[in-house]
């Protein structure tokens, strides 16, 4: 007998259904359940649940709880989500593994380890009952001096686009969803709330935009999250442009688009244009606002009814209605994933310079080594804010050496420079200090007075008692210096507290920084004996006085072990750069080394002529002072918790350098492009009207920023002008030698039709080691003015001494595409190409012509 037959749809149905209820049994045994994808079987499950929910329920499910949770709905079986921030860790829950993320994570230019990495955080995620990782962050490093590069990527769209989408697929296919960040143009953190970009559409389908497409539409991941700033006159969680036409019409994203922390601003307009899900909680799409919205018809209730069947799919996908998240099967003390974070570590550290083969060092001459610095002990995994992971066992650059060398190998180590706080306390000022306290906060009125011995109120916090009460203080003193030199002055307050320091009538110092910030210093020259009036002028935010400032010589700076300890040693590490209060979100970090570390390398320098400097940071720094007195320098990131064991490795040569500047290393802040328009236009401030629930209304200052540097992003301004960085991107030393050879490219091809490039790469020198090939493509004859070279291929490559591979690259339509304003659309100009092929964005030894017809 024959049987019925159903139509493909019908079965199709059947099948999704079927599909469903196993992934959905199987997530109930708690083992990683990559998202399913949607079918019909998912639609009628979100529908169903979406009917059972009254107006005010739905409305309540957009909005968080308790800071990283969303509501559960009990009526329908919704548990609440939970989420961890996720940059070089699952940071939120306690102590945990710290990899090597953000910008180490591009140093490494390695897709398959970015996928490794995602895994090991889903896991990790699973351990902790984690639903959402609000990571990875992908904005462009547009400045130096931005204070989250660190937890980004690269000053490459593409570069970025390609680790992020392994990074997502590792994440999810564990049962987390991943979550892209900061949409969009979020490339400064100076007064991120309210600053508004202004950015031609050109500029951001191809810099900023080109990351966030590929993580949805390649990565396909589950959730997005708007950045704090406005841009061309829209916050990003009601620009309407950004969230709607782009991401959710043209990229077709399905998934749940959250605010940022506190970034929602306008309830009405977040959820009529595009805002799914404001955390950490409903300030401004909640009850009152939405509930009225709806009957009144400023509102649609269908665009409520869309944000909660977001929330409801990405559940469904991952059966977490079926199964408690929090898998017994993943350690939270993860030891399988420490290789991992040690890969991490190892495969990003960055060779800039290595004079006279200095590294890798003899170890079997090599018996007494000085480690001399602040970043060499305790072990810095990461920047500060929201990234900043606690890990269980991390292992400094001291300890990471000692290890490494033995018994046998004497390990002398000091910070060098004292504790700012003590800096504080120990100036000897010339009398006592005048303290002048206003009631007011432009210096008006009738001051109390009193005296103090030191300035020294500094509080390393951002938070406090608040205390509203109008004031501004006026800090004099004298100062003599008992001897002719340099000079360091340093000021530090927490916060949002303003202040100018000057000096005999001049300013040296001025403390910008609106939501957060650092220490601030600057170097004087005195004569000896001569006395100066120092004035410092401070305006407390809304907790109490946190203010600290200090003059002290230069070489008085430095204890008296760093010159001893250099003299002993047959080779000197210094440690310097930037940690979790110097660089973070929240606020801007120095283009310079902080406080007393150009000193310090001077010193040590001067002492050992082996002296090698480690450097920690986000990206390039001010090397002009003491670059040509060393022989070497390292640039190892964030590297996470094994960074001091891989240090140890690379210094003598257990591990061959292959990290990779993903960005450009600038000589200056001021030859980056984007340095007059990096801060506000003077002047061109406007106000934004708000309106909050409970609150009385209130005017937002709003400061404008143009991106006048439009394309010409990191090495596309350097190649297209013929500058040079001091050091370019895509450049790393290691201790072999590489050649390119053979490079095949068809000589013409259809517009849009793929493009196949091939090449040979050999290891010429003596030691293994790992290459990144990198393609540029370069469109000579286009209408349009475009950068001098683009990225578009890469590939890393292993190499045996001696040994040869054979390297292919497909280029597709947009390695070849700009984007055609007039048109909005990417556009390719018929023409001559070029095809470059080299190990940096400044040495691509082959190239080849084609035509595109």
């Amino acid at each position: 007998m024959k049987t019925p037959t159903t139509s493909r749809a019908q079965s199709f149905v059947f099948k999704s259904f079927a599909y469903l209820a196993l992934a959905l049994t199987t997530a109930g045994l708690a083992v990683a359940q990559a998202p399913v994808a949607d079918s019909p079987a998912v639609e009628a499950q979100a529908h169903a649940m979406l009917s059972k929910l009254t107006l005010a329920q739905k409305i309540e499910l957009i909005g968080g709880v308790d800071d990283m949770f969303t509501h559960a709905a009990p009526t329908i079986g919704l548990p609440r989500l939970k989420m961890s921030d996720a940059s070089v860790g699952v940071r939120t829950w306690g102590p945990t593994t710290a990899y090597a993320g953000g910008v180490a994570l591009a140093a490494t230019w390695d897709r398959e380890f970015a996928r490794s990495l995602g895994q090991s955080l889903g896991r990790d995620a699973r351990a902790r009952g984690v639903h959402f990782l609000l990571g990875p962050g992908v904005n462009i490093a547009r400045s130096p001096v931005n204070g989250r590069n660190f937890e980004y990527l690269s000053e490459d769209p593409y570069l970025n686009g390609s680790l992020v989408v392994p990074w997502i697929e590792g994440v999810q296919s564990q049962g987390v969803s991943a979550t892209v960040k900061h949409y969009a143009v979020n490339n400064q953190e100076y007064n991120r709330h309210n600053v508004d970009v202004t950015v031609d559409e050109r500029t951001l389908r191809e810099i900023y935009l080109p990351a966030f497409e590929t993580a949805v539409t390649k990565g396909h991941v589950d959730a997005v999250m708007d950045s704090y700033n406005l841009i061309n006159g829209s916050h990003a969680t009601q620009n309407e442009f950004l969230n709607l036409k782009v991401l959710k019409g043209e990229w077709g994203f399905q998934g749940i688009l959250m605010s940022d922390w506190d970034a929602t601003y306008d309830g009405v307009a977040a959820a009529n244009h595009g805002l799914d899900l404001e955390m950490p909680s409903p300030r401004f799409m909640n009850d009152k606002v939405l509930e009225p919205a709806v009957k009144s018809g400023a509102v649609k209730e269908s665009t409520i009814d869309d944000k909660v069947l977001r929330i409801l799919r990405v559940a469904l996908r991952y059966g977490w209605l079926d199964h408690p998240q929090q898998d017994l099967t993943q350690s939270t003390y993860s030891a399988a994933d420490r290789p991992v974070a040690l890969q991490g570590a190892r495969e990003s550290l960055t060779l800039l310079k290595n004079d006279g083969g200095i590294l890798p060092l003899n170890a079997g001459k090599v018996k007494t080594i000085a480690i001399i610095g602040p970043d060499a002990w305790p072990a810095i995994t990461g920047g500060g804010g929201s990234s900043q992971a606690q890990a269980f066992e991390p292992i400094s650059i001291v300890t990471g050496i000692a290890n490494l060398a033995g018994p046998n190998v004497h390990v002398l180590y000091t910070r060098g420079l004292p504790d700012m706080g003590d800096l504080f306390g120990r100036t000897k000022w010339n009398g006592p200090i005048k303290v002048a306290t206003y009631p007011s906060e432009d210096f008006s009125g009738t001051p109390a007075t009193s005296d103090e011995p030191t300035i020294s109120n500094y509080k390393n916090e951002w938070w406090g008692a608040p205390d509203k009460t109008p004031r501004s203080l006026r800090y004099t003193g004298k100062y003599k210096a008992a001897t002719a030199g340099k000079y360091l002055v340093l000021a530090a307050a927490s916060g949002s507290d303003h202040y100018v320091i000057r000096v005999d009538g001049r300013q040296v110092i001025e403390q910008t920084q609106v939501e957060g910030q650092h220490p601030e210093s600057a170097t004087i020259e005195l004569s000896a004996g001569q006395t100066v009036k120092v004035e410092g002028d401070y305006l407390p935010g809304f907790v109490g006085n946190r203010f600290g400032l200090a003059i002290a010589a230069e070489d008085t700076l430095l204890s008296e072990d760093v010159k001893k300890f250099a003299a002993a040693a047959d080779v000197a590490v210094v440690a310097v750069g930037f940690d979790a209060s110097t660089e973070s979100e929240g606020l801007d970090r120095t283009f310079t080394l902080p406080w007393g570390q150009d000193a310090l390398i001077d010193a040590v320098a001067a002492a050992n002529p082996h002296t090698v400097v480690t450097l920690t940071a986000g990206g390039p720094v001010d090397t002009h002072r003491w670059l040509d007195k060393v022989p070497a320098l390292l640039d190892t990131w964030y590297p996470g918790q094994e960074g001091g064991t891989a240090i140890a490795e690379v210094l003598f040569g257990k591990h061959n350098p292959e990290g990779k500047l993903p960005v450009s290393f600038d000589r200056a802040w001021e030859d980056n492009p984007s340095f007059k328009d990096y801060y506000p236009i003077a002047g061109a401030d406007t106000k934004l009207h708000v309106v909050e629930v409970g609150l009385p209304d209130r005017d937002d200052v709003i400061p404008h920023v143009t991106y006048n540097d439009k394309l010409m992003v990191g090495y596309r301004y350097w190649s297209t002008t013929g500058k040079h960085p001091l050091f370019p991107f895509g450049f790393g030393l290691s201790y072999t030698t590489f050649s390119f050879s053979k490079l095949e490219v068809p000589a013409s091809a259809a517009a849009g039709s793929e493009v196949k490039v091939s090449f040979d790469i050999t290891n010429t020198g003596k030691s293994e080691g790992a290459e990144v090939a990198q393609l540029y493509v370069s469109d000579p004859s286009a209408k349009a003015q475009r950068p001098e070279r683009e990225l578009k291929g890469f590939e890393k490559v292993r190499l045996a001494p001696g040994e040869t591979k054979h390297v292919s690259l497909t280029l597709d339509a947009r390695a070849f595409s700009y984007w055609d304003e007039a048109a909005h659309k990417w556009t390719i100009d018929p023409g001559k190409f070029t095809v470059l092929v080299g190990d940096s964005s400044e040495n691509t030894p082959l190239h080849a012509d084609l035509t595109i017809k």
